[in-house]
């Protein structure tokens, strides 16, 4: 049974499948950034930023420069996970985002990782202002370092 997630976390259930895992029969590594990547897509659409309407409207695109991630105990085939995602801190250009990767049946903590994302001309890929309103958790035009503080 997943549980709530804690405040101000977005949670997404995932099913880990044969083609997820490798030869030792646990998820390969690289999968859990897609793990993450469908976290990220969805903690943004539950607050209302379709990311091909960014584009079309906007011109914009979030894109992933940065990813530290930590891998903490495997998940197997048929394993029900739930990926947890929160804004860690913003700035003009730039976001952070939290994620974890744990068991839905007792939240054992799989993988984490911060990631870092920019926000981007879609069609020259060149750093744009992130538009007022666009990333949840924050009001409009507040800034933070980093790090999460004002």
């Amino acid at each position: 049974m997943v549980a709530a997630p804690p405040a101000g976390w977005h949670q997404f259930p995932v099913r880990v499948y044969f083609e997820d895992t490798d030869a030792q029969g646990v998820v390969y590594y690289a999968n859990y950034l897609r793990f993450m990547e469908r976290g990220r897509t969805e903690w943004l659409r539950s607050h209302g930023v379709e990311q091909d309407r960014l584009q079309s409207t906007h011109g914009l695109c979030f894109s992933i420069t940065a990813a530290d991630v930590r891998f903490h105990r495997p998940a197997r085939f048929n394993d029900e996970l739930v990926v947890r995602t929160r804004l860690a801190g913003r700035q003009r250009v730039r976001f952070l985002v939290d994620q974890e990767v744990r068991l839905a049946r007792d939240g054992t903590l799989l993988a984490s990782a911060r990631c870092e994302a920019a926000c981007l001309e879609a069609a020259g890929f060149r750093p744009r202002r992130i538009p007022p309103g666009i990333l949840p958790g924050l009001p409009a035009g507040e800034l933070t370092d980093m790090d999460g503080n004002a």
